[in-house]
């Protein structure tokens, strides 16, 4: 009998419109697929051979390890706000022999609904594995599950931190080493550090909790231990750990099949059952234990995750800790990250990593094939130097960005490769999108009545928490509070804020952010303008991951008190000209505007783009609505 194929991680939907759809799957082999589609009203549609060859595009990473994508351009125009089932078979294998538990109970396939209305959407963002509260995107699952297909969500928004590469548990760390022999992945030769290959740092020397003595006693390394590697405490908002931060390729690939799928971890020993390393001190030991656990009910959602991603469309977005912290701050972290030549290769591991697990599968076109074919060239001889070569390339890449074709338009912006650089000083942090993009989305937006607009990090964020990035900027430490906001560049705050003001300009902007581990919503209206725009600030965070409770209660306070309408500290700020209204969730306390909740955020939308309805589904099981119709305090 054959062994059913190894479908690492996948299906997972992407793009989806009338006429083309898109699906990225990883395998253990390489595959000829068969594809048929049908719904409950009587469409049966087997794709013609010659349309998935033309449309599947594979790359071997390893010996066990293929990616596949199919962007499949449809001979027929499928039906929008109903189920459409599909059959995907691998070598002849359907998806009941390689992902048994894939459909929802009482289906009999897996299946998606296409909407180019957007009604309705998820969104979400930082998920790290380790952190002691529940999965958001499990909340999502049994949404799905609980849910009419008429009222489903239209789209599934990720807008960063879908992984951590950074900040990377013992336990998760070690199950990462026993995976990787299972990729059959070449060997990968690593540069300027005290470990030649990524082999020896997979199994006999893996540097548990002290990556950062990987580097030489050199000048240029101490720069990049500072910035990469810093594992500073930020005493204002978080203790970020990068010792355990991910080096190789291998490493990144196993991470991210290993927190999208159960299937690698049924081949491995279950954290609660690992020992801790034998040089871990007490406090280090206790630690692992910790972890352990949670990942072990990490581990168990999987299979609903797996499900989730089979169901709906799913657009992706980087931020920082998809790479490494902070990424791309200021100009000196630059300077430092990109002229050490261990530094640069984990940045571009990552970023290669991004592209194969989320970035292809957002705008397909944009990866043509001669570029792709250069990747499978290299991937060959990951370490090598035409390998630097092609991550050299792939640095300077600028087409992160993309659009989908729904109404109201899904924008998405790449806040990360495009930087305005501070002209005062190369250690100020960096705009979040130079002049040129931003003129650029500017002229995306003209015409359009309405738009959806994704930002990783909230456009309109807290004033206290801004105000004192500001003041750790000017102490000349702005690394210590992940010092980045929109206003935190005088070019890109009022570039950004003059295109709000544009009369040809969106009458309804939405803006989904994630990125701060808390929660809230705003609108804002322009001041002294007749016919202003009706902008939504609506931030969701995180899916797996909170803000420290009693310190966000202060600021939440702190906030409201010292910017309340009358405060003279408000024409401190760049938003002087903006009245903004902070909408309270149900659940606050007075004077409280900040939900820090796990979970995910559910947004409905009304005819005109505008939002009808927010909701954060809680990991813990609780709904809690933002009311947006209170007449309240205005901050301005």
């Amino acid at each position: 009998m054959t062994s059913p194929v190894t479908v690492w991680a996948g299906p997972i939907l992407r793009r989806l419109q009338p006429n083309r759809i898109t699906i990225w799957l990883a395998t253990a082999e390489p595959v000829t697929p068969e594809l048929t589609l049908f719904t409950d009203s009587g469409l049966y549609h087997t794709l013609p051979a010659s349309v998935l060859s033309a449309g599947h595009q594979q790359i071997k990473a390893g010996d066990n390890l293929h990616f596949q994508l199919f962007d499949l351009k449809l001979e027929i125009r499928l039906p929008v706000q109903q189920a459409i089932y599909y059959n995907l078979q691998l070598n002849g294998q359907g998806w009941q022999q390689w992902a048994p538990d894939l459909n929802f109970t009482p289906h009999s396939h897996p299946f998606f609904v296409l909407q180019p209305k957007l009604s309705s959407l998820l969104h979400g963002s930082c998920r790290k594995p380790h952190f002691a509260a529940a999965d958001g995107l499990l909340r999502a699952e049994q949404l799905l599950a609980s849910t009419s297909i008429d009222d489903w969500p239209a789209v599934l928004m990720l807008s960063g931190d879908q992984v951590y590469v950074d900040d990377v548990a013992t336990p998760m760390l070690m199950a990462i080493h026993q995976f990787i022999p299972r990729l059959g992945l070449p060997d990968e030769s690593l540069h300027n550090a005290d470990v030649s290959l990524a082999s020896t740092l997979h199994s006999k020397s893996p540097y548990y909790l002290k990556r950062e003595t990987l580097l030489p006693d050199d000048k240029k390394s101490s720069k990049v231990l500072e910035q990469l590697f810093k594992g500073a405490r930020k005493p204002v908002f978080t203790s970020d750990n990068a010792h355990n931060h991910l080096i190789s390729l291998a490493e990144m690939f196993a991470m991210y099949l290993l927190v999208w799928s159960p299937v690698g971890w049924q081949q491995l020993t279950s954290p609660r059952d690992l020992n801790p390393p034998a040089d871990l001190n007490t406090k280090q030991c206790q630690q692992f234990i910790r972890q352990a656990e949670v990942l072990d009910a990490f581990i168990g959602g999987l299979s609903a995750v797996r499900r989730l991603l089979a169901h709906l469309p799913v657009a992706m977005i980087f931020d920082d800790h998809d790479i490494t912290d902070d990424w791309n701050l200021t100009a000196a972290w630059e300077l430092a990250a990109y002229q050490h030549p261990l530094s640069k290769r984990i940045i571009g591991n990552a970023l290669l990593a991004y592209l194969l697990f989320q970035g292809w599968g957002n705008c397909p076109e944009q990866f043509p094939a001669t570029y792709l074919s250069d990747i499978q060239q290299q991937l060959c001889s990951p370490g090598s130097n035409s390998y630097d070569v092609m991550l050299d390339q792939l640095l300077r890449f600028n087409h992160w960005y993309y659009q989908w074709p729904t109404e109201p338009a899904l924008v998405v912006l790449d806040t990360r490769t495009q930087r305005w650089r501070s002209e005062r000083s190369i250690h100020s942090p960096s705009g979040l999108m130079d002049w040129e993009a931003l003129i650029n989305l500017q002229q995306k937006l003209v015409g359009l009545d309405a738009v959806v607009l994704v930002s990783a990090a909230p456009i309109f964020g807290v004033k206290l928490i801004e105000a004192i990035q500001r003041i750790f900027t000017w102490l000349g430490k702005p690394l210590l509070v992940d010092a980045e906001n929109w206003m935190a560049h005088r070019g890109t705050a009022y570039t950004l804020l003059n295109m709000f003001r544009h009369p040809k300009t969106p009458k309804h902007f939405v803006i989904l952010s994630g990125d701060v581990h808390y929660s809230f919503v705003y609108d804002i209206r322009l001041r002294s303008q007749t016919g202003s725009p009706a902008v939504w600030q609506i931030t969701s965070s995180g899916l797996k991951n909170e803000f420290p409770g009693k310190l966000l209660q202060v600021f939440d306070r702190l906030n409201r008190w010292l910017y309340s309408p009358r405060s003279p500290l408000n024409w401190l700020t760049r938003r002087r000209r903006m009245l903004i209204t902070p909408h309270q969730p149900e659940s606050a306390q007075p004077g409280e505007r900040l939900l820090n909740a796990a979970g995910i955020g559910l947004v409905k939308l009304n005819e005109d783009g505008s939002p009808a309805e927010v909701i954060q589904l809680c990991a813990d099981g609780r709904n809690i609505e933002f009311k947006l119709y209170e007449d309240e305090a205005r901050w301005h």
